[in-house]
């Protein structure tokens, strides 16, 4: 083979191993860097501190790089709050806390903020505001007591001093309501980093040591955490607004269940209530319960006694305001007042709702009383069976659209056309049509 082919062949050769080798990703560069993202959008309720811990023990467990909890969030409970903060205090896991674009991470949201090792917010976000608050049948208002506000300023002030942030605006932000945006919380040392998105976020990280690791956040590739569903569930009655109209929808399944037999509303309202008492953690006004229950009786009573009277006035009146107790209380809550009035509205509207239908209901329970019975009226006329019927068992039937309970000597099942024969007390006799 002559020389210069040999020498052609072997630059061939060079430039296609050179290429090849650009081409193939080094060995050394090892797999992608990943970071587990938790977003917690909703309150901070008593499922939120084991959905955190969650999160924090997958990373753990999978390696990944950081945790970066995004916050956008009206408040929530003081407990679970700091639940959380020293949880991220306790793993060697960096966290990292980010505010979202168009988020607010209010009351508990920047507690948890100024505990991450990292704090960040998007542009034009906003955190503050996080006195704490009792909600109460009169309302809502401020935890004055200085026994409270001391601990909770000393806990704030705490937290950021172990992480070098502003200690003046850890203690205002709960005597003063002190808000912050973005910018401002920058130029304060309240926050390290404002960031428009996550990549621009973990771009500005890299390289950061936090609890003896250099973060290596640059190009990582970012997965969302889902809670398993257990946790979900709970997370979703945990919501107040979710748990306070279980207990709501549970009382008035049960009081169907007492006045409509057979119908299953009072298994339904069981249910509901205690998914609701596990959504607040149990923490429910008793009084709020018996207000409820007295205020029921007394429709009741009114319902099986003539006119619409004192009674079912006082039910009524103490439907609404043992429902209004149901707002959630006993412990310290750092809510937005937003937050608070949509609670409350969540309570109220349901029960003035039920109200107006039993005021109708005794309306028309007076009405029918009112009219004058006629002997034979109901003899030879036809109707319809909504329950079976059996010897020995009364169901109900409709008659020219009125619910009557009826007996017969026959089994006739439901929706079947039938004949009233006669009448005994409240019960009307019937057979089948033929």
């Amino acid at each position: 083979m002559p020389v210069a082919r040999v020498s052609h062949f072997l630059l061939i050769f060079l430039l296609c191993f050179v290429f090849t080798t650009a081409l193939t990703p080094s060995a050394e560069a090892g797999p992608q860097e990943k970071v587990l993202m938790l977003e917690i959008s909703e309150a901070v309720t008593p499922a939120s501190d084991d959905i955190v811990a969650g999160a924090i023990e997958k990373a753990e467990n999978e390696n990944f790089e950081a945790l970066i909890i995004s916050l956008n969030t009206p408040g929530g409970g003081l407990d679970e709050t700091q639940v959380i903060i020293r949880a991220i205090e306790n793993t060697s896991l960096p966290v990292i806390g980010y505010v979202p674009e168009s988020g607010k991470a209010w009351s508990a949201g920047t507690l948890i903020l100024m505990g991450t090792d990292i704090a960040a917010m998007a542009p034009f976000t906003v955190i503050g505001s996080a006195q704490p608050v009792q909600m109460s049948a009169e309302g809502t208002k401020p935890v004055e007591d200085e026994k409270i506000i001391n601990a909770l300023v000393k806990f704030s002030v705490a937290t950021a001093s172990k992480h070098g942030r502003n200690e003046t605006f850890a203690e205002e932000v709960i005597t003063k309501n002190k808000n912050l945006d973005a910018q401002e919380a920058l130029d304060a040392n309240v926050i390290e980093y404002v960031a428009i998105s996550i990549p621009d976020l973990l771009a500005q990280t890299d390289g950061q040591q936090v609890k003896g690791k250099n973060l290596q956040t640059e190009n990582a590739e970012v997965e969302i955490y889902e809670p398993p569903l257990p946790l979900s569930f709970l997370g979703l009655i945990s919501n107040p607004i979710i748990s306070s109209l279980l207990l709501t929808i549970g009382l008035y399944g049960i009081i169907f269940g007492i006045s409509s037999p057979g119908a299953g509303a009072e298994v339904l309202g069981i249910i509901s209530i205690v998914l609701g008492l596990i959504g607040t953690g149990f923490n429910i006004n008793i009084a709020a319960v018996f207000l409820i229950l007295v205020g029921v009786g007394l429709l009741i009573l009114e319902i099986n006694s003539p006119g619409f009277g004192v009674l079912g006035l006082a039910g009524l009146i103490s439907l609404i305001i043992g429902s209004l107790l149901l707002v959630p209380m006993g412990g310290e809550n750092i809510y937005t007042p937003e937050f608070r009035r949509l609670l409350a509205f969540t309570i109220v509207a349901p029960t003035i709702v039920f109200g107006l239908f039993l005021v109708f209901a005794v309306y028309k329970v007076t009405e029918i009383r009112k009219k004058k019975p006629v002997i034979g009226e109901f003899i030879g006329e036809t109707a319809q069976t909504i329950d079976p019927l059996a010897p020995g068992k009364t169901g109900y039937i409709r008659y020219k659209g009125e619910y009557w309970k009826a007996s017969s000597k026959e089994e006739i099942e439901t929706e079947t056309e039938v004949e009233i024969i006669g009448k005994a007390r409240e019960v009307l006799l019937v057979k089948r049509k033929v």
